[in-house]
């Protein structure tokens, strides 16, 4: 009974829905963990897999004391406070509570009718003072994401859907890629984080979907550094053969959109360090 009671849970949001309701979407994805890991609070899941091994818990906190994206996080800092040759910052283009920000992204841009990231607004703000844009993977944005996340720990995701066709839209194509599966292994992100979260997959615990998107940017031991979120999605793309989509795609944006808004409330703990 338990198992077809979590099938249930799961079809509910899984299925897609011409009247799109994200609300209910994300009280039913808590749902679905509440059964599933009756001992584990629902917050916890923002330490992803250290969530649900207490042993490798107890390895990653003392890694804390000395965590390896630190130099990461300082050079972010370094290179937000440097003013642009015109004198403006990036600051100036995160309003007043910069910045302590990151709660609020990804969100909907009415102007354009498309989900903008933290990376693009960063690099919009590049553009409009004059600067070059940076790569997506390039040290210093990471550097800065990194930096914004750190002083945003604490916060709580806050993400908006407006009563807008085109926000629906992005929200509804971030759900369904995170069901659909793809690959020649034929798997959906849903398969290894809602169905399989908690199993071991090779050495390693699969976490939960929920509080996924808190962490990030992550400094990755197979990656040897600071990494963003869609450098993640594209490596889960590339795990299951699957061709990935180009760093800060509609695609991903909306699948973060989606992610994101499925943790509305949760605290935002990054950067942070997984495996």
């Amino acid at each position: 009974m338990k198992s077809l009671s979590l099938l249930f849970l799961v079809l509910i949001i899984s299925v897609p829905n011409a009247f799109a309701d994200p609300e209910a979407d994300r009280l039913a994805l808590r749902a679905v963990y509440e059964k599933r890991f009756p001992d584990v609070p629902l917050d916890a899941h923002a330490d992803g897999a250290y969530a649900l091994d207490e042993a490798k818990r107890e390895q990653w906190l003392e890694m804390e004391d000395f965590p390896p994206y630190e130099f990461t996080v300082d050079d972010g800092e370094v290179f937000y406070d440097t003013p642009f040759a015109n004198g403006a910052s990036y600051a100036d283009c995160l309003g007043p509570d910069a910045p302590v920000v990151k709660q609020h992204y990804p969100r909907f841009d009415a102007a354009s009718g498309e989900v903008v990231t933290l990376e693009q607004t960063l690099n919009n703000c590049r553009l409009e003072n004059g600067e070059e844009a940076l790569d997506y993977l390039s040290d210093e944005l990471v550097a800065v994401t990194a930096y914004i996340a750190y002083q945003s720990r604490g916060a709580k995701i806050d993400i908006v859907i407006p009563d807008d066709p085109r926000a629906l839209a992005a929200y509804e194509g971030g759900k369904q890629f995170f069901y659909e599966r793809r690959g020649q292994l034929n798997f959906a992100c849903s398969n290894c984080h809602i169905q399989m979260a908690g199993h071991m997959l090779r050495a390693e615990r699969l976490s939960a979907s929920l509080g996924q998107v808190t962490h990030w940017p992550a400094y990755r031991f197979k990656w040897e550094e600071v990494g963003p979120l869609h450098r993640r999605f594209a490596r889960c793309n590339v795990q299951v053969r699957a061709e990935p989509f180009a760093q800060q795609s509609d695609v991903y944006r909306n699948l973060e959109y989606f992610m994101t808004y499925m943790s509305n409330g949760m605290e935002l703990n990054g950067p942070s360090s997984r495996k």
